[in-house]
């Protein structure tokens, strides 16, 4: 996985059912593109940014939304366990 596919992804949006609140999702995968980009790099990410790991992922828990646009809670979980498995190959 790339930063640039991290980038790329895009969600299913949720109206009249629950979701994933979409700034926190959006705000996590920020942070893994921002690992990523610096994985590619070879460097740390940028001053400020924390890189993410597989743990920090997989404990990650977002805010359900209801009547207003969220992310479908199954693809979102979906990517994310594929994040975990790629952040592990790089030994993050």
């Amino acid at each position: 996985m790339r930063a640039q596919d991290v980038a790329d992804k895009r969600f299913q949006p949720t109206m009249f059912r629950k979701g994933y609140s979409q700034d926190d999702v959006d705000d996590l995968l920020d942070r893994v593109q921002a690992t990523f980009a610096a994985a590619e790099q070879g460097d740390r990410p940028a001053t400020g940014a924390r890189t993410m790991t597989p743990e920090d992922v997989a404990a990650s828990r977002f805010r359900r939304s209801r009547m207003q646009p969220g992310y479908d809670c199954d693809e979102v979980d979906d990517f994310l366990d594929e994040v975990v498995v790629a952040l592990r190959a790089l030994g993050r």
